[in-house]
This record gives C-alpha cells, sequence and structure tokens, in this order.
C-alpha cells in the first residue's frame, strides 16, 4: 500500500476535525437530545388590564388591578359607592330625612311657619343652604309661583341621628294684603342639593297663590326647629 504523504493526512485530520465539531454544535442547539436552557421568569409581570372583579356589596370595597410598565402591577382600591350606617360625613339625602310644618307664629298681617327636615337615618350628615318648596293641591297641581329665597349666609348645619335644622317659610295674610288665595292639600320640599322631595300635608290654611303681595319667601336653614 502506498504511504499518503504528510500534506494529505494533515488535509484529512483537518477534516475530521471540523465534521466532529460541526456534530457538537448541531446537538447543543437541537430540541431532540441536547439540554435546552431554562426560558428567563420576570418576576411581578403585570396582570390584564381588564376582566378585574366588581363588589355588588355597597359596604365593601373592590380591587382591580391595572398593567403599567413591564414588570409592574397598580392594585387600585375602589371605594363604596354608599355610606355604611352610623358613619359620618356628607350631606342628608332625602330618603335619609323627615319633613314637617310647625306652628304658625304670625305678626303684623305675615304668616311665620317653620319647614323642619329631621335627620331619621342612622348616621350623622349634614346640610346646607336653602330647601326647595311648593304648594300643591290634591291632584298634585303646583299652586302659585316656586318661593323666593330671603337674603342670609347659608352655613353648613350638622345633623346627628333625630337631629334638626329648619327654614322660614312667610307670606303676607291674604286676607290683609288682598292676593288671591287658595287652600293647598300639601307642601313638597326638596333638601339643599337633592331633586327628590318629601310630602307635608299642608294644615296652614289659605295662602296667596297670585295677585298683589302674593309672593311667598324661604329663608336659609339654620340648626333646630324653629324660632
Amino acid at each position: 500500500m502506498a504511504k499518503k504523504s504528510p500534506s494529505v493526512h494533515r488535509a484529512a485530520l483537518l477534516a475530521s476535525a471540523v465534521a466532529v465539531l460541526g456534530l457538537l454544535t448541531a446537538c447543543g442547539s437541537s430540541g431532540n437530545g441536547g439540554t435546552a436552557s431554562a426560558p428567563t421568569t420576570l418576576p411581578g409581570t403585570a396582570a390584564p388590564a381588564t376582566g378585574g372583579h366588581h363588589s355588588t356589596d355597597p359596604s365593601s370595597a373592590s380591587a382591580s388591578t391595572t398593567s403599567t410598565a413591564p414588570g409592574e402591577v397598580t392594585v387600585t382600591a375602589s371605594a363604596a359607592q354608599s355610606t355604611p350606617a352610623g358613619s359620618t360625613g356628607g350631606r342628608c339625602h332625602t330618603s335619609e330625612l323627615r319633613a314637617t310644618v310647625g306652628q304658625n307664629d304670625p305678626g303684623a298681617g305675615q304668616e311665620n311657619f317653620p319647614v323642619v327636615l329631621t335627620n331619621a337615618s342612622s348616621r350623622t350628615c349634614t346640610v346646607r343652604g336653602y330647601p326647595g318648596a311648593a304648594f300643591v293641591d290634591a291632584s298634585g297641581r303646583q299652586l302659585g309661583p316656586d318661593p323666593k329665597r330671603s337674603s342670609g349666609s347659608p352655613t353648613t348645619v350638622t345633623l346627628a341621628p333625630g337631629r334638626s335644622a329648619w327654614a322660614g317659610l312667610t307670606f303676607s295674610n291674604p286676607d290683609v294684603s288682598g292676593a288671591h288665595a287658595a287652600t293647598p292639600a300639601s307642601l313638597l320640599v326638596t333638601p339643599p342639593d337633592e331633586r327628590d322631595h318629601l310630602t307635608v300635608t299642608w294644615k296652614g290654611g289659605p295662602v296667596p297663590v297670585s295677585g298683589n303681595a302674593s309672593s311667598v319667601f324661604l329663608t336659609v336653614l339654620s340648626p333646630g326647629t324653629g324660632p
């Protein structure tokens, strides 16, 4: 057998080494038979921004997650929509109040009635400013224009459960002023900043509804049930 020349032998060895190196590289990168490196896990991956839980219990708070930058999660607590019983703060709502009309305190041809709002709820709340008022007949039709507001400086009146605030309802006696009069069936009273009204049976006799000196006036709310 003829001997190979040294140059041929070196070329064969180099080709063999290249083949072995290529085989090892292929095995290391292959998904079959090779050892794959573990995937990198980023801590604190943000949760989806949608699909958060919404509580239907008004006395509880719910939490939702909001996606921000990668790796960050913001958790926001939603405040309750209604104030729990026994708590303090916020204006008094119509459903929490009871309206009454006190005794007339007439003087110099004027009729003066205290319109009283009493906190009938179990929480402390506030009223401020002027209530709304309207006289209506038995069918609910309004008699005369809305009362005007007397000048005054509104103050916030804090009502603990069972406490009251009052506003003065005043008008000239129709027999004295000569205004056209009617006898209402009820007085509708709307607490400040509210839309719903309270209905009070009117027992104060005729009220002016048109003509001279027919205006009815309301004062700002003050603590108590009347002067």
